[in-house]
Protein backbone atom coordinates (compact mmCIF):
# COMPACT_ATOMS: atom_id res chain seq x y z
CA UNK A 1 0.00 0.00 0.00
CA UNK A 2 1.09 3.39 -0.93
CA UNK A 3 -0.94 5.64 1.54
CA UNK A 4 1.99 8.28 1.55
CA UNK A 5 2.50 8.26 -2.42
CA UNK A 6 -1.06 10.08 -3.07
CA UNK A 7 -1.45 12.75 -0.70
CA UNK A 8 0.20 16.33 -1.49
CA UNK A 9 -0.02 16.74 2.36
CA UNK A 10 2.89 14.12 2.90
CA UNK A 11 4.30 14.72 -0.58
CA UNK A 12 5.26 18.10 0.74
CA UNK A 13 7.32 17.02 3.76
CA UNK A 14 10.67 17.12 2.57
CA UNK A 15 13.55 14.71 3.19
CA UNK A 16 15.84 16.02 5.78
CA UNK A 17 19.08 15.38 5.30
CA UNK A 18 22.02 15.70 7.48
CA UNK A 19 25.11 14.57 9.29
CA UNK A 20 24.97 11.14 8.11
CA UNK A 21 21.76 10.93 8.57
CA UNK A 22 18.26 11.15 6.55
CA UNK A 23 15.23 11.54 7.98
CA UNK A 24 11.90 11.04 5.97
CA UNK A 25 8.47 10.22 6.39
CA UNK A 26 7.50 6.15 7.27
CA UNK A 27 5.97 4.26 4.01
CA UNK A 28 4.45 1.10 3.93
CA UNK A 29 7.88 -0.73 2.35
CA UNK A 30 9.53 0.40 5.88
CA UNK A 31 7.51 -2.12 7.59
CA UNK A 32 10.00 -5.17 8.06
CA UNK A 33 13.10 -2.92 9.08
CA UNK A 34 10.83 -1.45 11.35
CA UNK A 35 9.48 -4.14 12.78
CA UNK A 36 12.76 -5.84 12.63
CA UNK A 37 14.35 -3.02 14.81
CA UNK A 38 11.72 -2.22 17.66
CA UNK A 39 10.93 -5.91 18.07
CA UNK A 40 15.12 -6.46 18.67
CA UNK A 41 15.16 -3.68 20.66
CA UNK A 42 11.85 -3.96 22.89
CA UNK A 43 13.64 -4.40 26.47
CA UNK A 44 15.81 -1.52 25.49
CA UNK A 45 12.89 0.79 24.62
CA UNK A 46 10.31 -0.10 26.97
CA UNK A 47 11.59 1.48 29.75
CA UNK A 48 11.25 4.86 28.05
CA UNK A 49 7.82 4.74 25.65
CA UNK A 50 4.53 4.27 26.98
CA UNK A 51 3.42 0.39 27.01
CA UNK A 52 3.60 -1.93 23.74
CA UNK A 53 -0.08 -3.23 22.91
CA UNK A 54 -0.20 -6.96 22.17
CA UNK A 55 -0.01 -6.17 18.22
CA UNK A 56 2.55 -3.33 18.05
CA UNK A 57 4.64 -4.72 15.71
CA UNK A 58 2.41 -6.67 13.41
CA UNK A 59 1.97 -5.68 9.52
CA UNK A 60 -1.69 -4.31 10.25
CA UNK A 61 -1.03 -2.08 13.02
CA UNK A 62 1.94 -0.29 11.10
CA UNK A 63 -0.88 0.04 8.63
CA UNK A 64 -3.00 1.66 10.80
CA UNK A 65 0.18 3.40 12.18
CA UNK A 66 0.97 5.04 8.77
CA UNK A 67 -2.92 5.75 8.62
CA UNK A 68 -3.12 8.10 11.68
CA UNK A 69 0.50 9.71 10.63
CA UNK A 70 -1.28 11.13 7.20
CA UNK A 71 -4.23 12.16 9.28
CA UNK A 72 -2.24 14.09 11.23
CA UNK A 73 -0.14 15.02 8.48
CA UNK A 74 -3.22 16.50 6.41
CA UNK A 75 -4.21 18.24 9.34
CA UNK A 76 -0.64 19.75 10.08
CA UNK A 77 -1.13 18.05 14.02
CA UNK A 78 2.08 16.04 13.29
CA UNK A 79 5.30 15.13 10.91
CA UNK A 80 6.55 11.53 11.65
CA UNK A 81 10.21 10.80 10.78
CA UNK A 82 12.02 7.96 9.98
CA UNK A 83 15.71 8.14 10.83
CA UNK A 84 18.71 6.49 8.32
CA UNK A 85 22.07 6.25 8.59
CA UNK A 86 23.73 6.27 4.81
CA UNK A 87 23.73 2.87 3.98
CA UNK A 88 19.86 2.98 4.13
CA UNK A 89 19.56 1.30 7.66
CA UNK A 90 16.87 2.17 9.57
CA UNK A 91 18.14 3.52 13.15
CA UNK A 92 15.19 4.98 14.46
CA UNK A 93 12.61 7.86 14.20
CA UNK A 94 11.38 11.30 14.92
CA UNK A 95 7.97 13.06 15.53
CA UNK A 96 7.25 16.59 15.69
CA UNK A 97 3.88 16.59 17.12
CA UNK A 98 1.18 18.22 19.50
CA UNK A 99 1.43 21.28 16.42
CA UNK A 100 -0.51 24.12 18.49
CA UNK A 101 -0.45 26.97 16.37
CA UNK A 102 -2.26 30.69 17.00
CA UNK A 103 -1.23 32.39 20.05
CA UNK A 104 1.58 29.18 20.70
CA UNK A 105 3.40 28.28 17.48
CA UNK A 106 4.70 25.01 19.27
CA UNK A 107 5.20 21.59 18.93
CA UNK A 108 6.48 18.85 20.99
CA UNK A 109 9.56 16.28 20.12
CA UNK A 110 9.66 12.63 20.73
CA UNK A 111 12.11 10.29 19.51
CA UNK A 112 13.48 6.66 19.39
CA UNK A 113 16.63 4.83 18.91
CA UNK A 114 17.11 1.50 17.90
CA UNK A 115 19.34 -0.74 20.60
CA UNK A 116 22.31 -1.67 18.48
CA UNK A 117 22.18 2.13 16.56
CA UNK A 118 22.22 4.01 20.34
CA UNK A 119 25.02 6.47 21.27
CA UNK A 120 26.73 6.85 17.92
CA UNK A 121 25.71 10.31 17.56
CA UNK A 122 22.42 9.50 14.90
CA UNK A 123 19.56 11.19 17.25
CA UNK A 124 22.40 14.14 17.59
CA UNK A 125 22.59 14.25 14.19
CA UNK A 126 18.65 14.03 13.17
CA UNK A 127 17.31 16.79 16.25
CA UNK A 128 20.39 19.27 14.20
CA UNK A 129 18.48 19.08 11.23
CA UNK A 130 15.02 18.74 12.56
CA UNK A 131 14.82 22.09 14.71
CA UNK A 132 15.77 24.82 10.94
CA UNK A 133 12.77 22.36 9.51
CA UNK A 134 10.52 23.46 12.74
CA UNK A 135 11.60 26.89 12.77
CA UNK A 136 11.92 27.30 8.82
CA UNK A 137 9.67 25.28 7.44
CA UNK A 138 6.95 24.90 9.50
CA UNK A 139 7.54 28.81 10.97
CA UNK A 140 7.08 27.13 14.95
CA UNK A 141 8.85 29.11 17.45
CA UNK A 142 9.33 26.50 20.02
CA UNK A 143 9.76 22.84 20.28
CA UNK A 144 9.20 21.09 23.44
CA UNK A 145 10.57 18.08 25.05
CA UNK A 146 10.18 15.98 27.93
CA UNK A 147 11.91 12.99 29.69
CA UNK A 148 12.15 10.73 32.48
CA UNK A 149 14.73 12.27 35.14
CA UNK A 150 16.63 8.75 35.34
CA UNK A 151 17.23 9.05 31.05
CA UNK A 152 20.54 10.36 30.84
CA UNK A 153 21.43 9.22 27.25
CA UNK A 154 17.56 12.19 26.50
CA UNK A 155 19.44 14.47 29.01
CA UNK A 156 22.92 14.79 27.51
CA UNK A 157 21.12 14.42 24.01
CA UNK A 158 18.60 17.81 24.67
CA UNK A 159 20.90 19.50 26.49
CA UNK A 160 23.84 18.89 23.67
CA UNK A 161 21.40 20.32 20.93
CA UNK A 162 20.59 22.95 22.74
CA UNK A 163 17.24 22.38 25.06
CA UNK A 164 17.50 24.21 27.83
CA UNK A 165 15.64 22.47 31.04
CA UNK A 166 12.49 24.67 32.41
CA UNK A 167 11.24 22.45 35.21
CA UNK A 168 9.41 19.32 36.30
CA UNK A 169 5.91 18.12 35.16
CA UNK A 170 4.62 15.95 37.77
CA UNK A 171 3.32 12.34 36.36
CA UNK A 172 3.42 13.94 33.10
CA UNK A 173 2.95 10.78 30.88
CA UNK A 174 1.94 7.38 31.21
CA UNK A 175 5.06 5.63 30.46
CA UNK A 176 6.06 1.85 31.07
CA UNK A 177 2.83 1.72 32.75
CA UNK A 178 2.65 4.10 35.03
CA UNK A 179 2.44 7.70 35.51
CA UNK A 180 5.97 8.96 35.75
CA UNK A 181 7.41 12.57 36.51
CA UNK A 182 9.49 14.00 33.21
CA UNK A 183 11.90 16.60 32.98
CA UNK A 184 10.53 19.51 30.54
CA UNK A 185 12.99 20.77 27.87
CA UNK A 186 12.76 23.87 25.24
CA UNK A 187 14.24 25.23 21.99
CA UNK A 188 13.62 28.25 20.88
CA UNK A 189 13.38 30.04 17.35
CA UNK A 190 15.62 32.72 19.15
CA UNK A 191 18.18 30.12 20.74
CA UNK A 192 19.09 29.04 17.42
CA UNK A 193 18.30 31.81 14.95
CA UNK A 194 19.50 34.57 17.47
Amino acid sequence: MAFFRSLSAVEAVPVLAGEGVTLRTPQMADYAAWSALREESRAFLQPWEPTWPPDDVSRLAFRKRLKRYVRELEADQAYPFFLFRPDGALVGGVTISQIRRGVSQTCSLGYWMGKRHAGHGHMTAALKIVSPFVFETLKLRRIEAACLPHNAASIRLLEKTGFRREGLAREYLCIDGRWQDHLLYALLRSDVVG
